[in-house]
């Protein structure tokens, strides 16, 4: 059994693949940036992390997001649904949480297929 772990660092990596399957760790923005500019930036790290895996956007399989304050649920939403653009979109689930610091607005968490 290959497992594979992309960006590993001591206490965790940002992204582990096993067999077909891609594992990304929960993806920030910059603290203190607005809603929709964490969203782009989560969004650009997840393509990122996706290419360097084998994989792609339109394989994402699921995606979780916490939101700190789902009254931003709207401006999220904005961000994300251009970027999914109407297709391939994956199952979702979003809540609103305490994120690491009050200046993180946004944590989004994927899993892809390879």
């Amino acid at each position: 059994m290959s497992i594979t772990r992309i960006q590993a660092g001591p206490r965790m990596s940002q992204a582990v693949v096993h067999r077909d399957t891609v594992y990304l760790a929960g993806q920030v923005g910059a603290p203190g940036e607005s809603v929709t500019k964490q969203t782009q930036a989560i969004l650009g790290q997840i393509e990122a992390l996706l290419a360097e895996t084998g994989s792609e956007k339109a394989k994402i399989l699921s995606a979780t997001i916490w939101l700190a304050d789902m009254a931003d649920f709207a401006e999220m939403n904005a961000v994300w649904d251009q970027w999914v653009g109407g297709r391939d979109a994956p199952t979702r689930a979003t809540g609103e949480a305490r994120l690491a610091t009050p200046d993180y607005k946004v944590e989004i968490i994927i899993v892809a297929a390879r």
